[in-house]
């Protein structure tokens, strides 16, 4: 099974050789429904992000996921913790905040955004 992001197909052939084949309401949850964006996939991590006081209000207005889940801090941050089964889409989410996010767990999800931040750096 395979997701796309319908803003990028440009166009749509009928194939007479390979036909659709049913899918279950539950399966389809089952590969799709922990993904993150249009990467699905069963084995599901937890991000937990804090974004700080200037940004809280705007993400805490955003749906990231359909299980997300966010709370206000007493200091005026937000925390959000988003399910996710590969970080690709997520890391560019999270780029997107510049300095007004911090990723506090997983440390992998972590690294990878300071293996892109490095690398955006490096460009300069």
């Amino acid at each position: 099974m395979r997701s796309f992001a319908v803003d990028a197909i440009e166009r749509a052939e009928l194939c007479e050789t390979q036909s659709a084949k049913e899918v279950s309401e539950s399966a389809l949850e089952k590969a799709l429904g922990a993904g993150y964006g249009i990467f699905a996939g069963e084995q599901t991590h937890q991000a937990i992000l804090r974004f700080s006081p200037a940004a809280a209000r705007w993400v805490a207005s955003e749906k990231w996921h359909s299980r997300q889940a966010g709370y206000f801090e007493s200091d005026g941050s937000y925390r959000l913790t988003v399910p996710y089964s590969k970080e690709t889409e997520l890391v560019m989410d999270i780029l997107r905040h510049g300095p007004d996010v911090e990723v506090l767990a997983p440390v992998s999800l972590k690294n990878r955004v300071q293996e892109q931040l490095a690398a955006t750096l490096a460009q300069y």
